[in-house]
């Protein structure tokens, strides 16, 4: 069957067989290897991607159901060659590991931030339930993602700033 599923923002038409996965048809028909295949039965999130700016497991989706909508992996964190503030904190924080489930704890932990911009410790744990982690006891993990959010806000205010929203008074408070 044929369709065409936006990916990090670039229009893939495809021919796909109507049983293949989309974790499959990202790694194996697109080359985007960031995604990890790991249990095929949703336990494990490191397959986790973006459908429509939603956190689902790849391996469980089939990539026809992805036909028409966007889907966005660990690929397309980064922007104009800046890394998100989540993959700059897994890297400051430890929060890698041996990195298999690091591409869906980053795209677990975006989503949590775009929603949630100061997440508690327990907010994020709850977000990140769904995914394992063999290698930590996910304190790294989490610290990771407290990183993320406090330097996210950080170069939000000096952004708005530099936009002459707030005074450089207010500014320097909020990054101090």
């Amino acid at each position: 069957m044929q369709i065409t599923v936006e990916v990090n923002g670039a229009e893939y038409p495809r021919e796909v067989e109507p049983r293949l996965l989309l974790i499959h048809f990202l790694r194996d028909e697109l080359g985007l290897t960031g995604s990890h295949w790991g249990c095929d039965t949703s336990n494990c999130g490191a397959c986790v991607v973006w459908l429509d700016e939603t956190p689902v497991k790849s391996c469980t989706v089939l990539a026809a159901t992805a036909d028409g909508h966007r889907v966005r992996t660990v690929e397309g964190l980064e922007r104009d060659g800046e890394l998100d503030p989540i993959q700059q904190g897994f890297a400051e924080c430890h929060g890698l590991q041996c990195g298999f489930c690091t591409p869906g704890m980053m795209l677990t932990s975006r989503w949590l931030l775009d929603h949630h911009p100061d997440p508690s410790t327990a907010e994020i744990r709850e977000a990140l339930s769904g995914q394992i982690c063999r290698c930590t006891g996910y304190e790294n993990i989490v610290r990771s993602v407290r990183w993320a959010a406090e330097h996210a806000a950080a170069a939000e205010a000096v952004e708005a700033a530099d936009d002459g929203a707030f005074t450089d008074q207010a500014a320097e408070e909020v990054t101090a």
